[in-house]
């Protein structure tokens, strides 16, 4: 046990460490976020917050705090088809330590990267004036590192079967983007035509989403915003399709693995 402890902790470890030493990411991930916030949500706050009935800025900030951490931990997963290409899995993956651990290490790692993320999210949310409580803060703590774990075992199911990182980058926006507004990243989501009603409760990223804003507003005072299920359902199929993207999308990476 503590050798496989100590496997995925090095591997979280040169995750971290690679994002520190990666400016120009840190940057980008700090802007989009302040630009969906600040501009996105004020306006829609300043144009439909009294007939919507509830703030929009808070809406939208609950939103874009549960997409970064989905996207930034699921993206960050991508390094592992650069770590094929370069040849550096194979170094790890002939190593004598489970291969669930080699993935937990490295959702692990890409989990505190989004954290780190978030911290920036929360402290201009509180800037451009989203009501924020100490508890709802307490609150968001375990809630975003669900989300996180939810992006990770969705990034290692869509990558395993991703030979190059050219590929990769190619298809993970594909699979991605259409979930900010399947997800109502932006907007609400509970009346859709069938066809997008479909598509928004099998895209991951909706329970993430809903999971965030149903803790928020079940803390917040006055009107709330609408929301699709109870927090413990929205737990409940996330643990589901967290145990399922993670066993299917580990075996499929050390199949490929082995036929290399």
């Amino acid at each position: 046990m503590k050798h496989e402890l100590n496997a995925i902790l090095t591997i979280a470890y040169r995750d971290v460490t690679k994002f520190l030493r990666d400016r120009p990411r840190i940057v980008i991930s700090f802007i989009f976020p302040m630009l969906f916030i600040g501009i996105l949500g004020g306006s829609l706050q300043a144009n439909l917050g009294q007939q919507a009935g509830f703030n929009f800025l808070a809406f939208v900030f609950t939103g874009v705090l549960a997409q970064v951490l989905f996207q930034s931990t699921a993206s960050g997963v991508i390094s592992l088809v650069e770590d094929r290409e370069q040849d550096f899995s194979q170094a790890i993956f002939i190593a004598p330590v489970s291969r669930y651990s080699i993935i937990t290490g490295k959702i692990l790692g890409e989990t505190l990267v989004s954290l780190a993320q978030a911290v920036g999210v929360v402290v201009f949310g509180l800037i451009v004036g989203t009501p924020l409580s100490f508890l709802q803060l307490l609150a968001f703590i375990p809630i975003a590192i669900i989300v996180c774990l939810l992006g990770g075992a969705f990034g290692i199911l869509v990558l395993a079967n991703l030979g190059t990182q050219r590929r990769a980058n190619q298809v993970f926006p594909l699979v991605i983007f259409p979930q900010f507004f399947l997800a109502g990243v932006f907007n609400p989501i509970t009346s859709l035509p069938l066809p997008l009603l479909i598509l928004s409760r099998m895209a991951p990223l909706t329970y993430g989403v809903d999971l965030m804003r149903g803790v928020y507003y079940g803390l917040a005072p006055g009107p709330a915003a609408p929301v699709l299920h109870h927090p413990l359902t929205n737990l409940l199929v996330i643990a589901l399709l967290f145990t399922v993207f993670l066993t299917i999308g580990t075996w499929l990476f050390v199949r490929n693995e082995r036929n290399r």
